[in-house]
Order: C-alpha cells, then sequence, then structure tokens
C-alpha cells in the first residue's frame, strides 16, 4: 500500500479551497489548482479568512496559520501540479462532460499509483472510472459543506474501486478528523438522494403558495429542530448546484418525485443562484448574511 502524502485539489471555489485548508492543516502538502489565477487567489484569501475564524474560537493559534498557509502551493498547470501527487481530489463544476474530460487527463499525467477521487455530490462515479486505466484507483470522496467544520465525507465505492483504495480514502479521512461513511455508486448516492427532494419540495410549497419563504424555513427549524431552514440551505448550497443534482436524480432514476421545480429553474435561468450571487430565496449582504426575503 502507497502512503499518501501529497495531495493535489483540482478547482478553488468553495469545495476546493475548503479541501485544500482541511487537507494542509492535518499537514499535508497541498497544489491547488485552477486555470483562473484570480480564483486562486480568492481561494488563498479565504482560507487565511476562514483560518483566522478558527483562531478567534481558540481553535488554531496564529503559528499554526503560518504553517497550514506554508503548505498550499497554488498552480494553474494541471501538469506540473499532479505529476507528483499520491492523492488528486477533484473538485470542479458539477458537470459529469468537464469531470469526464478531467479524469481523463488526470489517468496520463498521474503516476500509477495515484488515487483520483471526486468531490462530486451525484455524479456516477464508475463512469467517472471508465475513463481511466485505472478503475479500481477511483473514489468518491464527497465532503460537505463548510468543509473545515463538517465531519461527513461520504466515500463513495464506484464498481470496480477495490478494497485497498476504500480503505486508504476511510484512513485518510480519519486523518483529517472527519468521520467516513461508505455509499455505493447510485444517483446521489445518499445524502443528496435524501436531501435534494425535500429541498425541492420545499420549493413547490413556495412554488403553490402554500405558504411564504420565512414560513417554510421557520417551520422546519422550529418544528423539526433543522439548523437552517430548507430554503435558505439551498440558497447556501448553490441553487445551480441543487437544479444540477436534481437533473441527475431524474434521469438516473426516471422518477417524477425528482423533477425540479419550475420555480428553481426560473431563478436558476434568471441569474438568480442564491448566496454566491447575493440572491435566492432571501437577499444577500456582501458578507453573506440574508438581509430580507427575494421571492
Amino acid at each position: 500500500m502507497n502512503e499518501i502524502h501529497h495531495i493535489s485539489v483540482i478547482g478553488a471555489g468553495t469545495m476546493g479551497n475548503g479541501i485544500a485548508h482541511c487537507f494542509a492543516q492535518h499537514g499535508f502538502n497541498v497544489s491547488l489548482v485552477d486555470t483562473s489565477k484570480d480564483a486562486l487567489q480568492k481561494a488563498m484569501q479565504t482560507i487565511s479568512v476562514n483560518i483566522d475564524r478558527q483562531i478567534n474560537k481558540q481553535l488554531l493559534t496564529p503559528d499554526d496559520k503560518t504553517h497550514i498557509l506554508s503548505r498550499i502551493s497554488t498552480n494553474s498547470s494541471l501538469e506540473n501540479a499532479v505529476n507528483n501527487s499520491d492523492l488528486v481530489v477533484e473538485a470542479i463544476i458539477e458537470d459529469e462532460q468537464a469531470k469526464m474530460n478531467l479524469f481523463r487527463q488526470l489517468d496520463n499525467l498521474c503516476k500509477p499509483s495515484c488515487i483520483l477521487a471526486s468531490n462530486t455530490s451525484s455524479i456516477s462515479v464508475t463512469k467517472l472510472a471508465s475513463c481511466t486505466n485505472r478503475t479500481d484507483k477511483v473514489v468518491g470522496m464527497h465532503f460537505m459543506n463548510p468543509v473545515p467544520v463538517m465531519k461527513l465525507i461520504e466515500v463513495v465505492r464506484a464498481y470496480r474501486t477495490s478494497d485497498e483504495t476504500m480503505h486508504q480514502i476511510e484512513e485518510i479521512a480519519k486523518t483529517l478528523d472527519k468521520i467516513p461513511v461508505r455509499v455505493n455508486d447510485y444517483p446521489g448516492f445518499i445524502s443528496n438522494r435524501i436531501l435534494m427532494p425535500t429541498l425541492n419540495e420545499a420549493i413547490y410549497a413556495l412554488y403553490e403558495r402554500v405558504a411564504g419563504v420565512e414560513e417554510i424555513d421557520t417551520i422546519m427549524k422550529l418544528g423539526m429542530a433543522h439548523p437552517m431552514g430548507p430554503l435558505q440551505l439551498a440558497d447556501f448550497i448553490g441553487l445551480d448546484v441543487c437544479l444540477s443534482i436534481l437533473n441527475v436524480l431524474y434521469k438516473g432514476f426516471g422518477n417524477p418525485k425528482y423533477a425540479p421545480c419550475p420555480l428553481l429553474v426560473n431563478m436558476v435561468q434568471a441569474g438568480y443562484l442564491g448566496v454566491k450571487t447575493l440572491r435566492g430565496f432571501y437577499y444577500y449582504t456582501p458578507d453573506k448574511k440574508p438581509s430580507g426575503v427575494a421571492v
């Protein structure tokens, strides 16, 4: 069994920078890769701010921050970043074709022993593995947002993922102070197969004028002890991401219960994607706090 020392994280968005932060915090050297240098710069700023929050909560020290940031290098060249990696974690846009193309490239660029993991929240890991010549070393590693805080990693076993690969990923998850939970490779896995229909039903309730945005969220928070209402949670995840996952579920199972609500489709088409565009079911301030109902 090859030891894992160097990690490459592909994609410097919300999930990618969180994954890089988490690995570096636990002693790994990380290459954070993105084609956009602006995205890489923004990612490092975000990591720095998030570490400051941990310092303010007395979870880390200023010296810890220096060490964590020193372990993260940024790179806009995929080839230079992954040629010596032991584990690559893909965290790009939730688009099947884009991920398949990336896995083909990674298979050619990475050393044979390198494990290829996807942070996909719904796309078939078996299909991604089929783009490579290392199907036994391809696995789903679905982190939850915000990555430095959330304990779960949904470890997705593709059809030909080896026992050794599963064991290595589970052990590295524990090293990150996470709890790995095994699931098999079917659309949405477990987390989003259950969560997304719940969010979609809340959107349908709003669409059908059963209740308003705040009323729906308040009922679920006070009545079901949810820390965040489903409509605010959808905004937090990204309405475009929710739509993409629902489409994967609908296509994968062919069951009408997964069909995205027309209101969600219209909001995404209008560019109202939630927190990241400062408007979804709520309006948001620049520091990402809700400031009023938008729908």
